[in-house]
C-alpha cells in the first residue's frame, strides 16, 4: 500500500500508472492531488490481497502484498527462535538478519536451484536457503546501485525519510542487498527498559528536567476495593489516610523545585470537609437535588450544592427542607459544589426527622398561645392589634387594604415586634410583586428572612419562590418549630397563578380562571396550630377597591378563610391617622383562647362603648385614651375611673 508521502513524491505520469493498476476510473482528468485521494480511497475499498507492494519495479507488481506481513511476523517472532539459531552458526556470525521475507510463489523453484548450487559450492546458507555473508559496510556507489535496483529514477532527488520511515524500511533493504546485521553478543547488550506506569509518566512530566532524572520507578499504589453501599463521608476519611503515605515514598530532593501541580492538588483536598454551608433543598424529577441560597431568593445560582439521590433517601429527605453540612469544592470538570455529610436538617437531627410525621397529616387547632406586639408605649399600631385583633401562633390572619394606607410599615411593626418579643419563631416575610426600593427598605430594617420578587419580574418566579417558601416553612413545622410568614400581597401572589395555571374554559367574572385560585387557598390555608408541637402563622395583605374586578372576585374568594382580619380604612389615611385601622371592623376568631378572663371582659365593654363610632372617632378615642398610659394593662385598668 502507498501512503500519502509516498504519493506526493511521484510525477503525476506514476500515479496514472498505479491508478490504472488499482483499477480507478475517470483518473486521467483529475489533478495530482485529487488523483492521490482517488488512490487512497481505492487502496482501502480493495482487499489487501489485490493491492501491489510498494517499492518494487514493473514487473513485480501482481506480486501479493502478503510479504510484508510476513516479514513483520518474522520479525516479531525473531526473539524466541534467537537460541536455536545461535547453535546452528559459526562464532563468527554471532546473530542472524532480523527478517526474513517470504517471497512469492512463482520464484520457489529458482531458489530451489539456487539453494543446491551453493551448496555444492561450499556456501553456508540460513534455513532460508540464503547465504550467510559477513558484515560489510556501505559504499556511496553501492547505494546508487541499490537505488537503481529498488526502480527509483537516479537523477531525482530523494527526500530525507524520518526515522519511523527508516525503521520500517531497514528490513527491506538489508533483505535485498543480501547483508545482514551482526548484533553484539546478548552479554554486551544493554537491557531493555520497562515501560514505566502513566501515573509516574505523567509526574516525571510535569517536573523540571533536572529532577525528572533523579526520580526511580515506584511500585503502583494498592487502592483497596471500593464499596458501593458505603456512605461518601465514610469512604472520603480512607483516602485521606492513603495521602501521607504517597508523600513518605517519594524521596524529596534538597535544592530541587517542588513539583507546582501535586502541591496544588494537595491544598485543594485539604478544604474537602471544611466549608460548612447551608440551603433549603429543591428536589429534581432525576432524584438528586441542590441546595438554594437565601441569597438568590431559592433560585437556581453558583452557590448551589449538590445532593446525592443516595443522601436523600438515607436520610428521608423532601423539598423544602433546610440542610446544613460540610461540602467540598467542585473537582475538575464539575459544576457545583457537592454535599459531603449532613449535620443538620431544620435544625434537629438526622435520626430526629426520620419519623417525622408529614404536614397534611398533622392534627390542625385554634391557635391558644399568643404572640405579644407590643414592644414600646408610642407605637400604637401594634398596642391596639394586641386589644382588638390579637395573634396567636398559628392564626390565619387577613390584612384588608386599599391602596395607600400603610399597610406595608404596618407589616413591618409587625414583624419587628415578632422579632423582638418571641425570638425562638422563625420569621419570613414574602414580597410578591412589590416595588424594589420597598424590598431593600423591608430587609434593612426587619431582623428576618426577607424573600421577594419585584414586579418587573415574570409570573413564574413569583410562583416559584411562593412555593419554595411554603415548603420550607411546612418542614419546619413538622420539626416542631413555629413559623410566622409575612405575605405581601396576597391578591398579587393569586394574580401570578391566574397567569400560570393552564386554561381550565371556566372563568369567572374579573377574568378569573376557575382553577387559578386553588394553589394561592392552598398557600393561606396552611397556616394551623399543630397537635404536639409547631405551628405555621400567615399574615397576608388583600387589596380591595383597587378599581380591577379581578381584585375583588380574589378577596371575596379569601374573605372567609382567615380567622384573624384587620381592616384599614382610606379616610384615616387621607387625615393623617396613622395606624389606620378600622377598630369596629377588625378582629379575630375565638379570641378567648388568646386572652385571660379579665382582660377579655374589659375588651368587650370597650368595644360596646365605641359600637356607635365611625371609625375615624374610635381610633381618635383610642389615640387621646392611650398617651398617658404605659402599656395595655395600664390603659384597661384605667378606664375605671
Amino acid at each position: 500500500m502507498y501512503n500519502i508521502e509516498e504519493l506526493k513524491d511521484k510525477l503525476l505520469s506514476e500515479l496514472k500508472e498505479i491508478a490504472e493498476r488499482l483499477g480507478v476510473t475517470n483518473f486521467k482528468k483529475l489533478s495530482k492531488q485529487d488523483l492521490i485521494y482517488k488512490i487512497l480511497d481505492q487502496q482501502a475499498l480493495l482487499p489487501a490481497e489485490k493491492l501491489p507492494r510498494r517499492g518494487r519495479v514493473a514487473a513485480a507488481v501482481s506480486a501479493p502484498v502478503a510479504e510484508t506481513a510476513i516479514a513483520t511476523d518474522t520479525a516479531v517472532a525473531e526473539p524466541a527462535e534467537k537460541p536455536a539459531a545461535a547453535v546452528r552458526h559459526d562464532a563468527q556470525v554471532q546473530d542472524f538478519s532480523p527478517a526474513v521475507a517470504v517471497e512469492p510463489a512463482e520464484r520457489t523453484s529458482e531458489e530451489g536451484q539456487d539453494t543446491s548450487e551453493r551448496q555444492d559450492n561450499g556456501e553456508k546458507l540460513d534455513s532460508n536457503g540464503r547465504p550467510i555473508r559477513p558484515f560489510q559496510p556501505r559504499q556511496p556507489r553501492e547505494n546508487r546501485q541499490n537505488q537503481q535496483l529498488r526502480g527509483e529514477q537516479p537523477g531525482r532527488q530523494m527526500r530525507e525519510p524520518r526515522p519511523q520511515d527508516q525503521q520500517q524500511q531497514q528490513p527491506r533493504e538489508m533483505r535485498e542487498q543480501g547483508q545482514q546485521e551482526v548484533r553484539e553478543p546478548k552479554e554486551r547488550r544493554e537491557p531493555q527498559q520497562t515501560q514505566e506506569p502513566r501515573e509516574q509518566r505523567e509526574t516525571r512530566e510535569q517536573q523540571p528536567r533536572e529532577q525528572r532524572e533523579n526520580i526511580q520507578p515506584q511500585p503502583r499504589e494498592v487502592q483497596a476495593p471500593r464499596d458501593e453501599n458505603q456512605p461518601r463521608e465514610q469512604r472520603q476519611p480512607f483516602q485521606q489516610k492513603q495521602q501521607p503515605q504517597q508523600n513518605q515514598q517519594r524521596p524529596q530532593q534538597q535544592g530541587q523545585p517542588q513539583n507546582q501541580s501535586a502541591f496544588n492538588n494537595n491544598n485543594w483536598r485539604e478544604f474537602d470537609g471544611v466549608i460548612a454551608n447551608e440551603g433549603v433543598l429543591e428536589l429534581m424529577q432525576d432524584g438528586y437535588g441542590f441546595l438554594r441560597s437565601t441569597y438568590y431568593n431559592y433560585l437556581a445560582s453558583p452557590d448551589d450544592i449538590y445532593v446525592s439521590p443516595s443522601q436523600i433517601k438515607l436520610f428521608g429527605l423532601k423539598t423544602g427542607d433546610t440542610v446544613k453540612g460540610t461540602v467540598r469544592a467542585p473537582k475538575e470538570g464539575e459544576k457545583y459544589f457537592a454535599l459531603l455529610k449532613v449535620d443538620s436538617v431544620n435544625g434537629r437531627t438526622t435520626e430526629e426527622i426520620r419519623d417525622r410525621i408529614p404536614f397534611q397529616h398533622l392534627t390542625p387547632l385554634f391557635p391558644e398561645e399568643r404572640l405579644k406586639l407590643t414592644t414600646k408605649s408610642s407605637q400604637y399600631s401594634t398596642r391596639i392589634m394586641d386589644l382588638f385583633a390579637p395573634i396567636g401562633k398559628g392564626q390565619r390572619g387577613m390584612i384588608v387594604a386599599q391602596p395607600k394606607t400603610g399597610k406595608t410599615v404596618l407589616l413591618k411593626e409587625i414583624a419587628n415586634a415578632i422579632a423582638e418579643n418571641h425570638p425562638e419563631v422563625y420569621l419570613m416575610i414574602l414580597l410578591i410583586d412589590e416595588r424594589p426600593e420597598e424590598v431593600t427598605d423591608m430587609a434593612r430594617s426587619v431582623k428576618a428572612e426577607v424573600i421577594a420578587s419585584t414586579f418587573d419580574e415574570t409570573a413564574e418566579r413569583h410562583v416559584k419562590i411562593s412555593s419554595i417558601v411554603l415548603d420550607k416553612a411546612k418542614r419546619m413545622v413538622e420539626c416542631g418549630h413555629d413559623v410566622v410568614i409575612l405575605l405581601d400581597s396576597i391578591t398579587r401572589l393569586a394574580r401570578a397563578y391566574n397567569t400560570v395555571v393552564p386554561s381550565s374554559g371556566k372563568i369567572l367574572s374579573g377574568g378569573v380562571d376557575a382553577n387559578a385560585l386553588h394553589k394561592p387557598k392552598r398557600f393561606f390555608g396552611a397556616a394551623r396550630n399543630v397537635e404536639n408541637g409547631g405551628s405555621l402563622t400567615i399574615i397576608a395583605t388583600a387589596l380591595i377597591e383597587t378599581g380591577s374586578k379581578m381584585d375583588e372576585v380574589i378577596f371575596e374568594e379569601f374573605k372567609g378563610t382567615g380567622n384573624m382580619e384587620l381592616q384599614l380604612d382610606r379616610k384615616l389615611a387621607n387625615r393623617r391617622i396613622y395606624p389606620a385601622i378600622d377598630v369596629p371592623a377588625s378582629g379575630t376568631r375565638r379570641e378567648d383562647l388568646l386572652m385571660d378572663k379579665d382582660e377579655l371582659n374589659r375588651i368587650w365593654i370597650l368595644r360596646k362603648f365605641m359600637s356607635d363610632m365611625n371609625a375615624i372617632e374610635a381610633m381618635e378615642f383610642l389615640k387621646d385614651r392611650m398617651k398617658g398610659t404605659k402599656d395595655n394593662d395600664e390603659f384597661l385598668i384605667s378606664m375605671n375611673s
